[in-house]
């Protein structure tokens, strides 16, 4: 997530819940992406280290747990700027230029001079980002799928240009053995179903497999993996896109909730000011006196109450509306207690990380640690590959 400083109601629907549910589910690695920040704001040195606590803040309060799953700032994790560099001598100018995004983000940003090598090669330091800690999966939204099938793309041009590892076979049949006997036998009748068949079943079933494999080293696991379909040592991991559900939250204008639209809920922000905006509103144009009947479909407090109402709640807006049995205020109270009640014990834990900045930055620099530890791994892994490790 790029710093952009406090965090709001779409973030925490958006991202943040999901944040928190894949914690307990994978290992995780969340960070803050200032390098990604600085390819279309460069030249502005004031937006990092306020914006960076404070968006780790929100993080921590939400509860996004640095016990479950490291915190830390993309820039202080150097590996991320050597693979990346090491990448860039590989990768063809033209995948760059046919992202998806490029053209879309300069013809959206045209106030922002992005003819910039940064701004070209962003998409290259995103697949540096994921690749180095081999990732499995990388949560991300439907418009986001074409940057991760981008990293797939780059880590099978990596391997297959750098993974003819000396004595392959023989250090996979070695890894094989590793595996224990009932194992190693399945996996061996299975990847000669996948290769002398093309049994795609076999080839699920034999990954799946590998997946359960507790005792044998990274290396030797991406031997197998590499054997399994015929090619040489897997260095990268091709990850797969977790699709997020998209964000359901509207801003106080009915558009998507965003800084840009002025249309935002903060998570820190006083209460008494969110239920002013709330209670202020735009509704359905249609209801100009309380007696008038209106359309809940055409009214941006209805957005609120699909995320945050019952069912039963949200029967009683749609038929006291349409008959003008109740008022547009009437209508906002439940969305009021709802979204004060979520955002209350919020504000009590960020309240406490406010008061102690020095263990926000504790939890970052951990985090940092942790991060670089497994990033060291795949780029010393590189580094030999390339053949760069002899010095």
């Amino acid at each position: 997530m790029r710093p952009t400083g406090r965090l709001h109601l779409g973030h925490l629907h958006g991202v943040l819940k999901n944040w928190i549910k894949l914690q307990h589910e994978y290992e995780c690695f969340f960070f803050v992406a200032d390098w990604h920040a600085l390819t279309t704001h460069y030249g502005d040195p004031t937006i990092f280290e306020e914006n960076v606590i404070d968006m780790v803040i929100d993080w921590l309060a939400v509860g996004v747990n640095p016990g479950s799953a490291a915190l830390f700032v993309q820039s202080k994790v150097p590996e991320h700027a050597e693979l990346h560099l090491l990448l860039s001598m590989l990768i063809p100018l033209g995948w760059l230029e046919r992202v998806p995004s490029y053209k879309d983000q300069q013809e959206k940003l045209q106030q922002l001079d992005l003819d910039t090598y940064g701004f070209l090669g962003y998409p290259l330091l995103q697949a540096a980002d994921i690749l180095i800690y081999r990732a499995g999966f990388v949560p991300v939204g439907a418009d986001q799928v074409a940057h991760v099938e981008f990293t797939r793309e780059v880590a099978r041009r990596f391997n297959h240009m750098y993974g003819k590892e000396p004595g392959f076979e023989g250090n996979a049949e070695a890894a094989v053995h590793k595996m224990g006997k009932k194992s190693a036998r399945l996996y061996s009748s299975l990847r000669t179903a996948y290769q002398e068949q093309g049994d795609q079943e076999a080839l699920e079933k034999a990954q799946a497999l590998l997946k359960e494999q507790q005792n044998i080293s990274i290396g030797d696991l991406e031997r197998l993996y590499g054997y399994l379909e015929g090619g040489g040592k897997m260095i990268l991991s091709e990850p797969q896109s977790l699709l997020t559900p998209a964000s359901k939250m509207p801003g106080l204008d009915g558009q998507k909730m965003s800084k840009s639209y002025n249309n935002t809920i903060s998570l820190r922000e006083p209460l008494e000011e969110v239920e002013k905006k709330i209670r202020t509103m735009p509704t359905d144009p249609a209801r100009v006196r309380l007696t008038d009947p209106g359309d809940p479909e055409k009214c941006p407090v209805w957005q609120l109450h699909c995320t945050y109402s019952d069912e039963k709640t949200k029967q009683w807006v749609v038929e006291g509306c349409k008959s003008a049995g109740i008022g547009c205020l009437e209508c906002k109270k439940p969305v009021i207690e709802a979204i004060v009640s979520e955002l209350e014990p919020i504000q009590r834990a960020a309240e406490e990380y406010e008061k102690d900045p020095d263990l926000v930055r504790s939890i970052i620099v951990d985090g940092c640690e942790t991060a670089r530890e497994s990033a060291r791994e795949t780029l010393n892994e590189v580094r030999i590959a390339m053949g760069l490790a002899s010095w």
